[in-house]
């Protein structure tokens, strides 16, 4: 058996971004409107200034209005709180991201139950995923709908597969499982308690592992032929000394990637796979959040 198609996320997500970046030209010659994000950071996590730093690039590189608010990591709850109001009611601002994960004295239920809905570019808000749940249009989370797309893109039709979703995180599991539901895949939500997880995976036509354990994925785990959508990213020292001196990292799954891709049919790498498409769809859901609350047909 040969080995699996790599699907490339980093060439789908720049094409996404193109996309994004001619619909926002046309919104902005038709309506005048620019779309705008402002994301939050509280605290100086590395990791997250890192992503927070790509987010405000590419906004800005797709023709959208960016803000970036850094507070310090002592901000108070209701010093947060002022913020998020103010967002919600500029009418320059379309979507709304904070930064998780928060200090330990914020609670991040509680920041995103103060997020408008029509402005929760995370998807995070009881709302949205109410309103995925019950098939409406709703604001989804970035990762789970890039997941769909290269899905899409690679297999065609996804109607009568099985899906196994490793992980039920609101972020990622849940959405990602009502994606593939309306998608009318049959869907197995897996996780830490689950009986025998390899034998479960085992039956997945189509694999996604979203549980943060690098490499817990082994390549017996996948039924020959099955599409794996690795979305786990964990940081490890360099392999090279000198690198590694340097403070250099490289990036692992949550599936140990050579064993599955002597298995699978089409499979994700780390890195190059979901983790570009984050930030692409994100443009999309700020540019999407544009329309609706401006009353612009999609």
């Amino acid at each position: 058996m040969s080995e699996a198609m790599i699907i490339d996320g980093k060439a789908f997500a720049a094409r996404l971004r193109e996309t994004v970046a001619v619909e926002v030209a046309t919104l902005k010659a038709e309506h005048g409107l620019t779309p705008g994000l402002a994301v939050v950071l509280v605290g100086d996590d590395p990791a997250s200034q890192v992503y927070v730093r790509n987010k405000g690039e590419q906004t800005a590189a797709a023709g959208m209005y960016s803000e970036t608010h850094r507070l310090a990591a002592e901000t108070s709850e209701p010093e947060l709180f002022a913020l998020i109001d103010r967002l919600n009611d500029d009418p320059a601002i379309h979507g709304i991201l904070v930064q998780f994960p928060v200090p330990g004295h914020l609670s991040q239920d509680r920041i995103v139950a103060r997020i408008s809905p029509d402005k929760d570019v995370d998807g995070l808000t009881v709302t949205n995923a109410g309103r995925l749940a019950s098939g409406l249009p709703a604001l989804t989370s970035c990762t789970p709908v890039g997941c769909m797309m290269l899905l899409k893109d690679a297999l065609g039709e996804l109607r009568g597969k099985h899906a196994v979703v490793i992980g039920r995180s609101n972020l990622m599991g849940k959405p990602m499982a009502q994606l593939l539901l309306a998608a009318d895949c049959t869907v197995t939500i897996a996780h830490s308690r689950t009986v025998d997880l390899p034998a479960v995976c085992r039956q997945a036509d189509i694999l996604v592992a979203a549980v943060g354990r690098a490499e817990m994925v082994r390549g017996d785990w996948i039924k020959p032929g099955a599409a794996v959508i690795d979305v786990g990213i964990t940081r490890f020292p360099s392999r090279d000394p000198e690198k590694a001196a340097q403070g250099k990292t490289r990036l692992v799954g949550d599936v140990a990637f050579d064993e599955a891709k002597a298995v699978a049919g089409w499979i994700t790498p780390v890195p190059g796979g979901v983790g570009p498409m984050t930030i692409a769809c994100l443009l999309q859901n700020t540019l999407t959040a544009a329309r609706r609350l401006n009353g612009i047909a999609e």
